[in-house]
């Protein structure tokens, strides 16, 4: 597993690999779904787990899609609304979609991670959450001392809310912060005092919770490089455990609440490159570890722990500390992975609804793996998340040649290599401490999908 670099990456490098690309949260991409995945082939799926590996343990996603108010640089999916009452009928729904899992996996399978994502989960109150982790808990064992986290809109909460999270069960939160600068907290429609974000960072920190993340994100309208500095600034006063660090996609075709955002507001490529340059260099200076792509965290956080000792994942979710294992995705829109199979449930509530109401799965599109899609989702997983992978590995997992099945992208990673970003020996491939910032780019190279379509613009910058 390499380690982060002592010194900051070169301007030159960030320049060069300022290019879209996928984040890698699974093998295919999700884009690269399709229609002809059927609930039917989902069930089959979890038919097949509960036969084959009925007792290993599950990851279990949960999308809450409602928003009090929109922020205009989103770009997931969630329906904006202050009718609070649209809550309950929809945690009836994922009762029901969790009883079409419990019938086709069993009563009581293990589940020790839990992830509640959206939207925006604190949309829903005290007594939602804890009816909604009650319809977890009728179907799955929650083990106790499971990693449970959940986003959390700092706007929503307080001191009395994050009892009742800690209450249920929860030890990981992830306040989305964006920026602290007023004048961009006002371009993107989110405002939320950095005073508040900090008195629940303690808050939250005498509660005793086991890690804390902060969000944020370079490239929002109104940003300067000495803006984004001034954020940091206050970031690191709170000392959160991790920080995720994200590069704005300004993608107004795909996201209509990205046309509120004029183009001139937003800054050029070189000042998005020297936030990412001066990000890296502080988070580095305070002592933080840089996990891979977006993600930082102090040395004695788990997620650094896996790091060093070669033991990260990636799910949907991101970096994970928990081995790759099956994840169940319930709600509108959620992704889920079981077997080789992946799938991903309607968009809409209506469709969601309206699938529940037939008493079918409401996947509505999804993934069979073929064999090359193992071997490349091998390689893939393993560059991401250790940083490397042996031949000899690969071959006996898949009986292949590597170096005969991948003998193209070695090739192309000779160019990688000579920017000193890996290293290509009669081993392996191993990417180097710089390499590491790049993460991403050298994932590009094994990507089949990628290498025959060139037309990027649908993923968010690697940098």
């Amino acid at each position: 597993m390499p380690s982060a670099a002592a010194e900051p990456i070169s301007p030159e490098l960030l320049r060069r690999f300022d290019v879209s690309g996928p984040r890698y949260t699974s093998y295919p991409t999700a884009d690269r779904f399709v229609e002809a995945f059927s609930p039917e082939e989902y069930r089959i799926a979890l038919a097949q787990r509960a036969s084959v590996a009925p007792a290993a343990p599950l990851s279990l996603y949960v999308h809450i899609p409602f928003c009090e108010s929109l922020c205009y640089f989103c770009a997931c999916n969630k329906l904006v609304t202050r009718h609070h009452d649209r809550a309950a009928p929809y945690l009836r729904y994922l009762g029901r979609e969790l009883d079409l899992h419990t019938a086709a996996l069993g009563l009581g399978q293990k589940v020790t991670q839990l992830h509640l994502g959206g939207g925006s989960p604190t949309f829903l109150d005290d007594d939602e959450l804890r009816s909604l982790m009650a319809i977890l808990g009728r179907g799955f064992n929650l083990v106790a001392g499971a990693e449970f986290a959940i986003e959390v809109d700092p706007r929503t909460v307080d001191a009395a809310r994050l009892d009742t999270l800690a209450e249920l069960g929860f030890n990981r939160l992830s306040f989305g912060v964006q920026d602290f600068d007023p004048a961009v907290q006002q371009a993107i429609h989110r405002i939320q005092p950095v005073e508040q974000v900090m008195a629940l960072v303690q808050s939250a920190r005498t509660r005793g919770f086991d890690s804390i993340n902060l969000d944020l994100i370079y490239g929002l309208p109104k940003q300067t490089p000495e803006s984004f500095s001034g954020t940091l600034e206050q970031l690191l006063q709170m000392r959160p455990d991790r920080v995720a660090l994200y590069a704005y996609a300004h993608l107004p075709e795909r996201f209509k609440a990205q046309r509120r955002i004029p183009a001139a507001q937003l800054p050029d490529a070189s000042a998005k490159l020297a936030m990412l340059s001066r990000s890296i260099a502080a988070m580095l200076a305070a002592g933080y570890v840089y996990v891979g792509m977006d993600h930082f965290a102090l040395p004695n956080d788990p997620l650094a722990v896996a790091k060093r000792q070669g033991r990260l994942h990636r799910n949907f979710q991101g970096y994970s500390t928990q081995p790759d294992r099956d994840l169940i995705g319930l709600g509108v829109s959620a992704i889920g992975r079981v077997g080789a199979t992946y799938s991903q449930n309607a968009k809409t509530l209506d469709e969601y609804y309206d699938a529940l109401d037939q008493g079918r799965f409401p996947v509505v599109r999804g993934l069979a793996l073929s064999r090359d899609d193992l071997v490349r989702r091998a390689v893939i997983m393993a560059l991401m998340c250790q940083g490397g992978f042996l031949f000899e590995s690969i071959d006996l997992a898949f009986l292949v040649r590597s170096k005969t099945y991948f003998s193209k992208e070695l090739d192309t990673l000779g160019e990688l290599q000579d920017q000193g970003l890996v290293t290509v020996d009669d081993s392996g491939v191993q990417v180097t401490a710089t390499g590491w910032f790049f993460v991403r780019a050298v994932a590009m190279v094994f990507d089949r999908a990628l290498q025959s379509d060139r037309n990027r613009a649908r993923f968010s910058q690697i940098l």
